[in-house]
């Protein structure tokens, strides 16, 4: 019997039949796939509603909304119907957004953002933040918390201090994650699967080091992600 892994598959693609590929090819061996903006803006909920029919994993909805309360809360209302179990705001919004998220979609795990994993403490600097990755990145966790967030999306270098920051029963997720071969693509601040889980993470989203297999073929991909989920199990 396959043992699902802690993991949220990345689906950054604009192809549908693609995506649902890509779900066939991992199935049974993650825990959850992440839709994104780019899949969101070309095909709508009716594309995440296709999706669904195929998987029974969880939905890990990555809107990174960030706005004034009102218009976040009634952007949420919208999504509520796709059943999402988690989905993303940025803790950068404030309290208040936050709880409106949070207040709009009671069944829905609210998942704040704290800092993208693309910047780096000389990027942070250029936008306003005083402090280094590392304490930034606790101070919004403890924030979102505060508000009503119940998980929290953050770089693997914090995940040991916003894991001691907020316990040990919210959920932590983290990108970045790349395994020692392999590029570092546009982020900056990572870690491999196994020292992520080890240092705090409850799921660990996974984009690249499985979906560029499949330009091998399904069975390729397949075999990646078994790989990648059996060092996780």
């Amino acid at each position: 019997m396959i043992s699902r892994a802690p993991i949220i598959l990345a689906i950054d693609t604009p192809d549908l039949i693609v995506a649902k590929s890509w779900i066939e090819a991992s199935h049974g061996y993650v825990s959850g796939y992440k839709l994104g903006l780019e899949f969101f803006a070309t095909f709508g909920q009716e594309g995440v509603r296709k999706l669904q029919d195929s998987t029974d994993a969880a939905l890990f909805l990555d809107l990174k909304f960030h706005d004034i309360p009102n218009t976040v809360a009634s952007a949420t209302k919208q999504i509520v119907g796709l059943k999402p179990r988690f989905l993303t705001v940025h803790a950068s919004g404030g309290r208040a957004m936050i709880a409106a998220a949070v207040e709009a979609a009671p069944n829905v795990e609210i998942t704040a953002v704290t800092i993208l994993t693309s910047l780096g403490g000389e990027d942070l600097r250029e936008i306003g933040f005083k402090e280094d990755p590392v304490v930034s990145a606790v101070r919004l966790a403890e924030l979102a918390k505060s508000a009503g967030a119940r998980a929290i999306v953050c770089s693997p270098q914090e995940i040991s201090a916003i894991r001691s920051a907020i316990g040990p029963h919210m959920t932590i997720i983290t990108p970045g994650v790349r395994l020692a071969s392999e590029s570092l693509n546009d982020q900056q601040r990572t870690m491999d699967p196994k020292s992520a889980i080890k240092a705090g993470a409850t799921y660990l989203i996974i984009g690249r080091p499985i979906t560029q297999y499949w330009s091998q073929g399904f069975q390729a991909m397949r075999e990646r992600t078994a790989a990648i989920a059996n060092e996780l199990n």
